[in-house]
C-alpha cells in the first residue's frame, strides 16, 4: 500500500475572511479540506471559484475551502489589492495570503488554477489542475464524507469563515464605460450587477438598470444599427457568460447571446442563443458586426446582428456568432486571425482609420486588427513579449513594458491610451513613432479609458477606488524608465514544464482553454 502523504502546514503572510485569526491545518482537522491556488488576474481561476459554490454550498458542514493566493504579477502580490480582489470576487471562504509562494512551492503546484483535496485526518488525497472538477470534486468529498462519517473521523460544523463588512460607495468595482450623444455616460457597476446610467458630472445618478451579473464591457451601436435592431447598447456579462441589448427608452434587457453556460468545448459558433460563451469581457462595433472580447478562451468572436421587427413573440432573433480570430492557444503570436494567439483579451476600441484596438491582459499586450485585402483578419502585437514579461518601461514600443491592462481608447490624434491596470497608470502608443510614453500614474486599478466627445478629456474607470475620472488629454507625456518582470518576494525564475503544449518562441507555452497551464516557479 502506497505511504500516504501529510499535507504541509498553510505559510504565508496573513489570512483574509478569518476575522484576523490564523488558521492552521489542526484547526480543521476532522474537515474535508481543499487548497484553491489561485491569483486573481487568471480567468481561469475566477471560473473554479464559480464552480466551487456550489460544492461549498451543499458540503457547508462538512467541507472547508481554502483559497492560496499566490501571485503571477507584482501588482498582485499587494495585500490591499488581494483584499479588494477577495471582495471584488465574492470569495466566501477564508484566504492565505502566499506571496513569496511558500505554501505553493511546498504543495508543488505547477499552474494557476490548482485544486488539493486533504481528508479529516490531515493527509492529502488528491491533485488537479485547471477548470471543469466540480463533478468529480464532489463525487469524491461524498466518498471522503462517508468514509470518516464510518470511521467516527468527521466532525461537521461550521469552519472558519468570517464575512467581512465591506464599504458601500455608489459604484462598486466598475468595470467600462460608454457616452451617449446627449452628454450622460453609461458605467457598468460590476459588482453590484447594474448599469448606472450617469450625467455628465459622473456622479449624479439618472438612472440603473439591473439584472446582470458582472456586467463588463458596453458598446453603442450605431443609430442606423439601433433603429433596425431595436436596442442602442450592447453589455458583456462576464460572469454569466453572455451579451445582452438594452433598449434605452424603456430600460428594457434582452439577451442576445449565449445559453448561461460556460463554454467548456472548442467551437466555430452559430444561433447565438444557442451558442455558450465564455468569459465575454468587452464588446465593439468594427466593420458591420459587434466583435466580441472572449477572455475565457482567449478569442475574438463576431456577432452578425439579425432583423427583429418581423419576429413574432416565440421567435427568436437571427443572430450568428462565428470566431473572428484566435485558436483558443494562450499567448502571442501574430499574423492571420485563424492562427493566431490570444491571452485573455479584456479591452477593445476602433479608431478612425479602422484599425480595432486590444488589450491582451496575461501577456500585458497592445495588438492591433486590421482587414487585409480579401476581406482577412491581420493581428500584430505592438507591445508585450509574452505570458511572464511585465513591468513599467517606456520608450520604442518594442522594448516597452505593461502590466495587465485591461482597456484601451483612441485619441483624437489616432495615439491610443491604454488603462495598463496593475501599473495603476494610463499609458500612451503613437503608431506614428511606435513609441509608449506615460500620461498619468497613481490611480487604482484603471480598468477602461475614453475621451468625452463632448469636452475632450479623458475618462478613466478607477475600478479599485469604486469612481470615474477626468484627466487631461494627455499630450506627449513622461517617460519612465522603469524595471521589467520583477520579483515577488523570493519568487525564483519560471521555469516551464511539460503539459501537452507547445512554443516555438522560446517563451512560456501556450495554454488553450482545457489546458491548466505549463509554467511554475521551480
Amino acid at each position: 500500500m502506497a505511504a500516504r502523504l501529510r499535507a504541509p502546514e498553510l505559510v504565508g503572510r496573513g489570512w483574509l475572511n478569518t476575522g484576523g485569526a490564523e488558521v492552521r491545518l489542526a484547526d480543521l482537522r476532522g474537515k474535508v479540506v481543499v487548497l484553491d491556488f489561485w491569483t486573481f488576474c487568471c480567468v481561469n481561476c475566477l471560473h473554479v471559484l464559480d464552480e466551487l459554490r456550489p460544492v461549498e454550498e451543499r458540503f457547508a458542514d462538512e467541507l472547508v475551502i481554502v483559497g492560496v493566493h499566490s501571485p503571477k504579477f507584482l501588482h498582485e502580490a499587494d495585500p490591499d489589492a488581494l483584499a479588494a480582489a477577495v471582495e471584488r470576487y465574492a470569495v466566501h471562504h477564508p484566504v492565505l495570503d502566499d506571496p513569496d509562494l511558500v505554501t505553493w512551492q511546498a504543495y508543488t503546484a505547477r499552474a494557476w488554477p490548482t485544486l488539493v483535496v486533504i481528508d479529516p485526518e490531515g493527509y492529502i488525497v488528491a491533485s488537479m489542475s485547471g477548470e471543469g472538477h466540480a463533478h468529480g470534486l464532489t463525487s469524491l468529498v461524498e466518498e471522503l464524507v462517508a468514509e470518516h462519517e464510518a470511521k467516527g473521523t468527521l466532525h461537521r460544523g461550521s469552519g472558519p469563515f468570517v464575512a467581512p463588512t465591506p464599504a458601500e460607495t455608489p459604484l462598486r468595482f466598475p468595470g467600462k464605460l460608454v457616452a451617449l450623444p446627449d452628454g450622460s455616460f453609461l458605467v457598468s457597476d460590476t459588482a453590484h450587477g447594474e448599469i448606472a446610467w450617469l450625467e455628465s458630472d459622473l456622479e449624479t445618478e439618472r438612472d440603473r438598470i439591473g439584472g446582470f451579473g458582472e456586467p463588463q464591457g458596453l458598446c453603442l451601436l450605431p443609430v442606423e444599427v439601433a433603429a433596425r435592431v431595436g436596442y442602442e447598447v450592447v453589455v458583456a456579462d462576464a460572469e454569466r457568460h453572455q451579451v445582452y441589448g438594452i433598449s434605452l427608452g424603456d430600460k428594457q434587457v434582452r439577451v442576445l447571446a449565449g445559453t448561461g453556460q460556460q463554454l467548456r468545448e472548442r467551437s466555430g459558433g452559430g444561433p447565438a442563443l444557442a451558442q455558450d460563451l465564455s468569459t465575454p469581457w468587452d464588446v465593439a462595433w468594427w466593420e458591420g458586426r459587434l466583435v466580441i472580447a472572449m477572455a475565457g478562451v482567449h478569442q475574438l468572436w463576431a456577432l452578425e446582428l439579425g432583423q427583429l421587427d418581423s419576429l413574432s413573440d416565440n421567435d427568436s432573433p437571427a443572430d450568428s456568432l462565428s470566431v473572428l480570430a484566435g485558436t483558443s492557444a494562450e499567448g502571442i503570436r501574430d499574423g492571420a486571425g485563424s492562427q493566431a494567439w490570444f491571452a485573455q483579451t479584456s479591452g477593445l476600441a476602433v479608431g478612425d482609420d479602422g484599425t480595432l484596438w486590444l488589450a491582451d491582459s496575461e501577456t500585458s499586450a497592445l495588438r492591433s486588427v486590421t482587414t487585409a485585402e480579401g476581406g482577412t483578419v491581420e493581428v500584430r502585437a505592438v507591445v508585450g513579449r509574452g505570458l511572464f514579461d511585465f513591468g513599467h518601461v517606456d520608450g520604442p514600443a518594442a522594448d516597452a513594458l505593461l502590466q495587465h491592462p485591461l482597456g484601451v481608447g483612441v485619441l483624437p490624434d489616432g495615439r491610443v491610451a491604454i488603462a495598463d491596470t496593475y501599473n495603476g497608470a494610463i499609458r500612451v502608443y503613437d503608431p506614428a513613432t511606435e513609441t509608449v510614453r506615460t500620461a498619468a500614474t497613481g490611480l487604482a486599478e484603471p480598468s477602461d479609458v475614453l475621451v468625452d466627445p463632448h469636452d475632450g478629456t479623458l475618462l478613466v474607470v478607477e475600478s479599485a477606488a469604486h469612481r470615474v475620472v477626468r484627466i487631461a488629454l494627455p499630450d506627449q507625456g513622461s517617460r519612465v524608465e522603469g524595471r521589467g518582470t520583477p520579483p515577488i518576494g523570493r519568487r525564483p525564475r519560471w521555469r516551464l514544464e511539460s503539459c501537452g503544449c507547445r512554443s516555438t518562441s522560446g517563451r512560456p507555452p501556450a495554454r488553450s482553454s482545457t489546458c491548466a497551464g505549463a509554467t511554475r516557479p521551480s
